[in-house]
This record gives C-alpha cells, structure tokens and sequence, in this order.
C-alpha cells in the first residue's frame, strides 16, 4: 500500500513539473517571439529591398544566397548609429561589387571600350596604349563623369590614378567653357600621402592632360617651395600635393583652393596612418563647399569612414575591385622564416645569394626604420653589393635619384623603408625580402604587392623574429587564405586574433570612443618633410 502511495506521489510530482516545464518554455517562446518581432520590424525595410535578389551584370542571375546573407548583414552598428547600405548592388562575374544610390540605371553600366566613355580624343590620348579600360576605370568614370561622390577600393596597379585622372581633366574642360580670365585658380585638387606617390600621380596627370592643354603641378616637401609658387602664379589647373607641403603654401596665401570643386584623396588610410588628418581636414576646408569628393584606399577604419561621413555625399557610389577583406596576391610566393633578430644579417646575405645571383634582376628589401636603411645599405655596400636606399632620412633629389636606379635597372637592389610600400608603381620586381617585419598586417601585405603584378608570379621572403609575436595570427590568416605554407616555428606564436570586422567598412574596422583623444602626430619615414 505504501508502495502504491509513494507511486502515486511521484507521478503527480512529474505531471506537475512536466507543466511547469511547459509554461517556462511557452513563457520563453513568447519572449523570444516578442525580440524577434521587434527584430523584424527594425529590419523590415532593408529587407523588402533586398528580397528580391535581383542584380544587374548584364543579365537576369540572382544573387548567391551568400552574396544575400552578406548583403543583409550589412548595416550593423557602427559608432552608435545604424549604417544602411541604401540602394542597389552590382556585382560582375570578375568579382567587382558596385553598391550605391540608382547604379543599376543603365547609363552607369560598365565599359566595355574606351570609345563607349564619349569623350574627345584629345581626352583620351592618353589611353590609347590600352586595349580596353581596367576593371576600376570600366566602373567608374561613368560615375565621376555624372558628378557622383565615390568610393574606390582596388590595389595598386589597377589603373586607378586614370580612373579619376581622365574625370579630373573632364571636369576642367568643362568649368574652362565657363571662364574668361587669363589666369586660373586650381579647379582639381588630389592629395597623397607621401612625395613619391604625389610624383607618380603627376606624372600620369600631366602627360595625359597636355593634349587637352590641362596643366598640373606637383607641391611635395623636402625641395624648394620657390617652382612651386612659380607655377601656382602661373594658373595651373590640377594640384596634386601632399598634406603638409599643401598646408604651408595655403598659410602663405600663394595656394587658392576656392575654385577647387573636384577633390580626390589617394590611399586616404595611409594619410591617416601617417597622422594628417589635421593637415586634411584644414585642406578641405579650404575647397568649394561644392564639391564632388572621391576617395582611393585600400582599407576602411574608423578614422577614414568618419571623414567620408562628414565630408561626402550621404549616399557615394562604393566600387570594390577584388576584397575589401585583407588579403594577398596569390601570384606571390610567401616564405615566412622565424629567427633570432642578430641572424638576419647573414641571413639576408645568404638570400641575396640566392635571389640576386645575376645582379640584374630587381630585388626590393624592406625594413621598419629609416636608421635601419641607412645601416643595413652599409653593410651590403662593405660586402660589395651594389644598392641603394630610400627613407625619409634622404634628401628629396636623393630618393627621385634612387627609384630611378632601380626602376630602370642600374641598381637593381633597392632597400626602403614603407614610403614604398604603399602606391608606388614599380615595374618587373622578382622579390621582396622583408628584413624588418611591418607594424601591421596590412603594410606586410602591401609589401609584398610590390610583386608578383600584372599576372606575373614573384616571391616574398619574410624574417619573422619574437618581437613580432604579437602578430602571429592575423599572418597565418593571410598565409592560409592564400593557401601559402605555414611554418611550425610561427604557429608555436600561438594563432588568436583579435579582431571586430564590418561587413560595411572591411575587415580592419574598430570601434573608438569618440571621447577618446586624439593620436599625436609622430615623425616617421614617410612623413612630408620640408
């Protein structure tokens, strides 16, 4: 009987728990179905435009389910506010992803020719060694040519300097219908973070805008301000220039921006990186309040998305060419040796040995500090190599002298600190060799862009010591997407990363404090010296 009893008891002990059970998990349901509501409603615009999948690449395809699942990510929160990718989103079988307000209109479809642009001759003079336009120049000059804010992310190589040189001297042609007097403030404005960059530019510019009789000038430190002042007096139409040169020609009143209604900043993150944000941000301000803004960069921090924020269209165009994540060319070979830090003397004696042999092929070496150039060109020099060096130790006519040694092959050995790294167009380079490993992951990866271009397969040989463990991860991140081999020695660093990544912005996004201070602005290789 008390067998039964206690039976009994137990079984009406789980029914009730059963229906306690019941209620918490309906209790549960509710609540979620209430976020989840909540959830819908927030999102529901965004979407009700995505729905349909629909992308124009010339034909009727949807988009992966991937493609959709990232598209819809996107909007995340960032500094506090919702960023939403308003508009449509293009996206070609070569990878090329165009988003932004009305870029599915057939007017802003790609080009399949130069012909297809419209534009005079003269105009496109300067195109005419190219069979067709690259990737960034078929998806863009549409765009710029229509007067639209943008935003261009594509390595260095890609023809990106035309991409917004050819609409640079568009747009001076047409303002010049409109102008009478002799003299001629600047209508077109392209900032550069470092000297040889703003040459390289200049360069382009000049040569393609003399047919059309469009004058550019270049203002960089480290020479004489006297030509420069020369030629601004003179009326020149395009100023490429970097920040602080720029900024003491404007203090001096000799340097009018007023006009300025096509700005262009040309790898705007490593502007910041270098501390010129002040320098930029005075600079801008100096243009008309009406203006058409453009920006180049191969990554989107924090810094840099704020002054598009605030300086662009609410709505730029966004042309990405390949990923916005980072990753490098799969045309190198990355060789990653870990070793003590007195060893890499005698082991990068040992490589040139090995790479350099002939003594004609090009060869870059890099290393961190400008000191660091000055010894390590020494040392090889005492051992009889013939090299040379840049850094931000060398005198301006010294450093043009340099890159013109190696480019055209009478020193085929080069040593340079990152002033290199980043923009420079450097022709037919078989090897990097990475003597000093970079502050980031990101200048390692454009280190090693320097070869391995226009199709052709290179090498990149990296000392890796202890100092640099702090990095581990994300470089056994870049080997691996690149299918490169890892070596045991860097996996015992250990592989975390710590890293927040946007799906708007890239991989490098960081949240900051808004309250936080500033950066101070420190001296380094690549600074713009006077």
């Amino acid at each position: 009987m008390a067998i039964d009893s206690d039976k009994k008891s137990k079984k009406k002990n789980k029914i009730k728990s059963e229906g306690e059970h019941k209620r918490k998990l309906q209790d549960t349901e509710e609540l979620q179905s209430v976020v989840e509501t909540k959830k819908d409603k927030k999102k529901k615009k965004k979407e009700e435009a995505l729905s349909d999948g629909s992308v124009l690449n010339g034909s009727d395809e949807k988009i992966s389910s991937k493609k959709m699942k990232k598209m819809k990510e996107e909007g995340e929160q960032i500094d506090g506010s919702v960023q939403d990718c308003d508009g449509e989103v293009r996206e070609s079988t070569e990878g090329i992803v165009v988003s932004g307000k009305d870029v599915s209109d057939s007017k802003f479809r790609p080009l399949k020719s130069f012909d297809e642009a419209g534009l005079p001759d003269e105009v496109l003079e300067c195109c005419k060694t190219f069979d067709k336009p690259s990737p960034i120049q078929a998806n863009s000059w549409r765009f710029l040519l229509e007067g639209r804010d943008f935003i261009g992310i594509a390595k260095t190589g890609s023809g990106k300097t035309l991409a917004f040189g050819v609409p640079a001297i568009m747009h001076v042609l047409n303002k010049k219908k409109n102008i009478t007097c002799k003299r001629v403030n600047p209508q077109c404005l392209v900032l550069s973070p470092t000297r040889e960059l703003a040459q390289q530019i200049s360069d382009v510019l000049c040569d393609a805008g003399k047919p059309s009789g469009v004058k550019s000038v270049c203002i960089y430190g480290g020479t004489s301000k006297g030509p420069q002042i020369s030629a601004l007096k003179s009326g020149v139409d395009i100023v490429i220039g970097t920040p602080g040169r720029l900024r003491d020609l404007i203090e001096m009143g000799v340097c009018y921006l007023k006009d300025v209604s096509y700005v262009v900043l040309d790898e705007a993150d490593r502007m910041l990186d270098m501390g010129f944000e002040p320098e930029v941000r005075a600079i801008l301000n100096q243009t008309n309040s009406v203006r058409q803004m453009i920006m180049f960069s191969a990554t989107w921090p924090v810094s840099v998305h704020q002054l598009a924020q605030e300086f662009m269209d609410p709505n730029p165009v966004k042309v990405v060419v390949g990923s916005e994540d980072l990753a490098a060319n799969h045309d190198v070979m990355q060789i990653v040796e870990v070793l003590e830090d007195r060893a890499r003397d005698e082991r990068l004696v040992t490589l040139l040995d090995k790479y350099h042999k002939s003594r004609s092929n090009r060869v870059l070496v890099f290393v961190l500090y400008k000191k660091e150039a000055s010894r390590v060109e020494t040392m090889l020099q005492r051992r009889g190599w013939k090299v040379v060096s840049i850094s931000g130790d060398k005198a301006q006519h010294a450093r043009t002298n340099a890159l013109s040694l190696f480019k055209d092959g009478s020193c085929p050995l080069l040593i340079a600190t990152d002033v290199a790294a980043r923009g420079l167009d450097i022709p037919d380079v078989e090897v990097v060799i990475n003597y000093s490993f970079p502050l980031t992951t990101e200048d390692y990866v454009h280190r090693i862009g320097r070869t391995g271009r226009a199709g052709k397969k290179g090498v990149a040989h990296t000392f890796f010591t202890k100092e640099n463990k702090g990095l581990s991860g994300e470089l056994i991140n870049v080997l691996r997407e690149a299918g490169q081999v890892v070596p045991a020695a860097l996996m015992n660093f250990g592989t975390h990363v710590k890293k927040k990544e946007s799906k708007l912005y890239g991989a490098h996004f960081k949240e900051i404090d808004a309250n936080a201070p500033k950066a101070t602005k420190i001296k380094f290789d690549s600074d713009d010296e006077d």
